[in-house]
């Protein structure tokens, strides 16, 4: 009962919150941090930065290799990293994830980097949390409704969300796909949330007639939705698709009615780390006004934010035009000259899906600054030698030659990883040997 009221509680008070922000946002923000600032004071890492009169930008900014090294000292509870990966990693090797570290949910996640991160959340912190759902994503309803959420590992962060009216079903990716898909057809949810290659996979049972499901709203969480994808199962579902863009760091932007996301500046301050003079696309660096067990201070996330300007729906809340991947998946070349050249990967994704009208599954993975591997449909006549044809003539524009495409045959995505369809596979090689 406690628990519930504390959901109502936030729930008013982020409701009030957007209210506030649309009059004020940088009002709003300074009060939210100057609440913020007794619970750092009990965080050792970020204490010494609370001088009489400081501000958010005079605390340094920092990265995931730095949260993770200084995580004894940022958290405010006094938990260590190897007792949290402890009960972090005990859960995933049991699948059962309902034990708690001193009163807090601790979570694991590998990310799209492959490196794991762990979280905490009091048991405040998850009550916002469900509070921000409900608001923002799952909305409001006096009808009892199913959910169906596909995750790698369940918490009980997620679980919060049960109530009598809002039925929680975890769906565990590292289940075999034909038992998640029959268990799928037999719960017919009204809310599906998955990740856009599982629910790519659910579209093509739909497609085939093989399950009918009839949801009153598609989520995609955890991997990038590219337009191409988005399309294709606004088609199958006959409906717009929603996102939440949530990692380790928080619960960062959600999608208003038109389905642009954008973040939830209320509560989370963004910094725009511009990637060119000019350009729209930026690296987010984060500040969470709310969170306190684990303090976010201008975290910088590697991630490659396109922005969107002017959405229909009028908010003041930055939108994103797409996230087009992270920072170490722009492919690297060399001209003849010898200098580098750098492409985003929102370039060969045009050039590949472009090439040809039947092709919709492709995955290109940069192993070399001279080798590149394509998977692109299996089965499908011409396909790969039109995309290759596509991605010849895109490095040509840049003056880059003597590029070797080799086709593959499949994805190398295994259940329960992120989806990536452009890879720089060489910068990642180079992180994990450095």
């Amino acid at each position: 009962m406690v628990f519930r009221l504390k959901i109502i509680f936030w729930f008013l008070r982020l409701r009030l919150g957007r209210v506030l922000f649309h009059k004020n946002p940088e009002r709003l923000q300074e009060r939210r941090f100057q609440r913020l600032r007794p619970h750092l004071d009990r965080s050792p890492f970020y204490k010494p930065f609370l001088r009489p009169g400081s501000r958010i930008n005079d605390f340094p900014v920092i990265n995931k290799k730095i949260f993770m090294e200084q995580f004894d000292r940022i958290n405010t509870r006094g938990v260590r990293l190897d007792e949290a990966l402890e009960t972090a990693m005990k859960a995933e090797e049991s699948r059962d994830f309902s034990p708690t570290l001193r009163g807090l949910t601790v979570g694991l996640s590998t990310g799209t980097s492959g490196s794991r991160a762990v979280f905490l959340a009091s048991g405040e912190d998850r009550a916002r949390w469900v509070a921000a759902i409900l608001d923002r994503v799952t909305g409001l309803s006096l009808r009892k409704r199913k959910v169906a959420f596909f995750l790698r590992a369940n918490s009980r962060l997620y679980a919060s969300v049960q109530s009598r009216l809002l039925s929680f079903h975890f769906f565990d990716l590292m289940a075999p796909l034909e038992e998640n898909i029959r268990d799928l057809h037999l719960l017919q949810p009204a809310l599906l949330v998955a990740q856009p290659s599982m629910l790519v996979e659910i579209a093509r049972y739909m497609e085939a007639g093989k399950i009918a499901l009839a949801p009153d709203k598609v989520i995609s969480v955890a991997e990038v939705l590219s337009p191409e994808d988005s399309r294709f199962l606004a088609g199958v579902f006959k409906q717009p698709i929603h996102q939440v863009y949530q990692c380790t760091e928080g619960f960062l932007a959600h999608t208003c009615r038109f389905a642009t996301l954008h973040f939830n500046e209320d509560f989370i301050r963004v910094e725009k780390k511009r990637i060119e003079a000019g350009s729209h696309r930026f690296h987010p660096v984060i500040t969470d006004l709310l969170r306190t067990a684990q303090p976010v201070i201008r975290y910088e996330l590697d991630d490659i934010i396109v922005e969107k300007k002017d959405c229909p729906c009028g908010s003041r809340m930055t939108g994103i035009e797409f996230i087009e991947g992270r920072a170490d998946d722009i492919l690297t070349f060399r001209s003849a000259e010898g200098k580098e050249i750098r492409i985003f990967p929102d370039f060969f994704r045009k050039a590949i899906v472009t090439s040809g009208p039947s092709l919709s599954d492709y995955v290109l993975s940069q192993k070399t600054l001279t080798d590149l591997e394509l998977f692109v449909n299996p089965g499908t006549s011409g396909t790969f030698e039109q995309a290759a044809r596509s991605l010849r003539q895109l490095l040509a524009s840049y003056g880059i030659q003597g590029i070797r495409i080799t086709q593959v045959y499949e994805r190398n995505f295994l259940p329960g990883t992120k989806l990536r369809r452009i890879r720089n596979d060489q910068t990642r090689k180079d992180h994990r040997t450095g």
